[in-house]
């Protein structure tokens, strides 16, 4: 997956934060949260349980802005990490597998 790894600088990435931080202030983002739905699991949760994701990661050359944020739960949040949505949906099928093969 090396294909997918860009150079990015520290300021960059600091803009694209900080860009984050206004963007979750806004009214389009805390109408976002009150549907109180994970993006990535589809499971129902409060708003404070729901953390801002970018579909494509910060740090792999997204941009904070409508179309690249999603409300994610905190443990979809945290397992997804830096993947782009291609190898989150790879490392889902990889989860499921052993569930697959004990059933």
């Amino acid at each position: 997956m090396d294909e997918f790894i860009i150079d990015i600088t520290e300021e960059e990435v600091r803009r694209e934060r900080d860009k984050s931080r206004e963007l979750r202030r806004s009214r389009w983002w805390k109408n976002r949260l009150a549907l109180g739905i994970c993006h990535w699991c589809g499971q129902r949760f409060t708003p404070e349980d729901l953390t801002m994701d970018h579909v494509v990661p910060v740090t792999r050359g997204g941009k904070a802005s409508r179309n690249n944020v999603v409300p994610a739960c905190k443990e979809c949040n945290s397992r997804k990490k830096y993947l782009l949505p291609m190898e989150w949906e790879e490392y889902l099928a990889k989860a499921r597998q052993p569930e697959e093969e004990q059933a």
